[in-house]
């Protein structure tokens, strides 16, 4: 697969995945997120510049998102606890329904065309964008967190989601929580700590439902994990973090939400013009 590819392009498309990885490092720290909502639509296109196939592209693009949010998601969360309280009951509710939640949704995925992942995506970016873009103060649930048996069902909701979009959970757990007139910014922090909870078995089970189909993956691939684009995108992206997370705090929760809101939009329309060339 590489071998047809000239030397100029191959290191074009390895200042793609470094120029991803600072991108996502810096907006996963600005937003709470692991950067799964970056990282999805620009593995998109870098695996299909290099072959490969459309029944394999979108799986091995929310794999290696997955791996890569790990470190970022942990390298986001330390920073934002430095800065900001996080709320450690909130992380402890949530825990155990939230693996629950990410074994579902890998098996889910392990299973599932890839276009059911680009709908999961745009579900997730249309929903996502519409709360930050319009919504309002006034838009809340309640005004305290809800009890055990909701918030876990909000968790498992969470996890169950999170490997078929490939992302971090945290975008979603930020509203959620938000809802709830929790302060956006201990939101994003207390969210930014559900990453890792949700990366570690979601790659996990990329990686085994992969290990099948490894004739029709790129060159060094663990399963649906492609290991370039692990270290590549993923060493830039956990160094990027720290300055993210000290950006958050420059800017009110108004331009946070329409920031974060316009970015969901955009790559959610670039994954419904994918499913109506499909």
């Amino acid at each position: 697969m590489l071998e047809s590819i000239p030397l100029d392009h191959l290191m074009w498309l390895a200042g793609a995945l470094l120029a991803a990885g600072f991108a996502t490092g810096i907006l996963a720290g600005l937003f709470g997120i692991g950067g799964g909502a970056i990282l999805v639509p620009v593995l998109y296109e870098v695996f299909g510049a290099i072959g490969v196939g459309d029944g394999e592209r979108m799986h091995v693009s929310v794999g290696t998102a997955l791996a890569i949010i790990v470190p970022t998601a942990l390298r986001s969360f330390f920073a934002h606890r430095a800065r900001t309280k996080v709320d450690n009951t909130v992380l402890r509710q949530w825990a155990l329904p939230l693996v629950v939640g990410v074994v579902a949704g890998s098996a889910l995925a392990a299973i599932s065309p890839d276009t059911v992942l680009k709908i999961a995506f745009v579900l997730f970016t249309v929903l996502m964008s519409s709360k930050l873009l319009f919504g309002r103060d006034s838009w809340v649930l309640a005004e305290r967190l809800p009890g055990r048996l909701a918030m876990s069902a909000y968790a498992f909701a969470i996890g169950a989601a999170s490997p078929l979009i490939g992302i971090s959970g945290g975008g979603i757990a930020t509203v959620v929580l938000t809802l709830y007139r929790v302060p956006i910014h201990t939101a994003i922090a207390t969210s930014a700590g559900l990453g890792a909870l949700i990366a570690v078995p979601g790659t996990l089970g990329y990686i085994v439902s992969g290990l099948p189909h490894l004739a029709q993956l790129p060159p060094f691939s663990l399963g649906y994990v492609s290991l370039p684009g692990l270290i590549l995108v993923g060493g830039v992206a956990t160094l990027a973090a720290p300055l993210g997370a000290r950006l958050a705090h420059r800017f009110s929760k108004r331009q946070l939400e329409v920031g974060f809101g316009v970015y969901l939009l955009t790559v959610g329309l670039r994954f419904v013009f994918a499913l109506a060339g499909h």
